[in-house]
């Protein structure tokens, strides 16, 4: 009989050009920029640099048609970032194509989890 493990779980990336892809990480850290307000603020609670945060805001500013997101130089009164509607939209988009491919794809799952060895 096979053995019981933790449930499989799909990992969705959606390759949006052959070097730039719209998956989990960046899923969350749009999140954390619309919670937060701040670039910097949804960095350090993924635990990444500004750099990196930034790069990857750049990065889907730069491949789509609208900025994702739109952030102001700091200064005396502070700088900020927000979702712009746009990325709002891709944002949501993003996570009805993670919940349809998992309802799909949850059977299969259930299976794979039911037939894999105990860790």
């Amino acid at each position: 009989m096979p053995k019981k493990s933790a449930a499989s779980r799909l990992r969705l990336r959606v390759l949006l050009t052959p070097d730039i892809a719209l998956g989990p990480g960046k899923a969350e850290l749009l999140e954390r920029v619309q919670d937060t307000g701040s670039i910097s603020a949804a960095g350090r609670q993924m635990g990444m640099s500004y750099k990196r945060a930034w790069d990857l805001v750049d990065a889907m500013n730069r491949v789509f048609d609208e900025p994702v997101v739109l952030a102001s130089k700091g200064g005396s009164g502070g700088g900020g970032a927000v979702l712009t509607p746009f990325g709002t939209r891709v944002l949501a988009r993003y996570r009805r194509i993670e919940q349809t491919c998992a309802e799909a794809a949850a059977a299969d799952l259930r299976w794979l989890s039911a037939h894999c060895a105990s860790p």
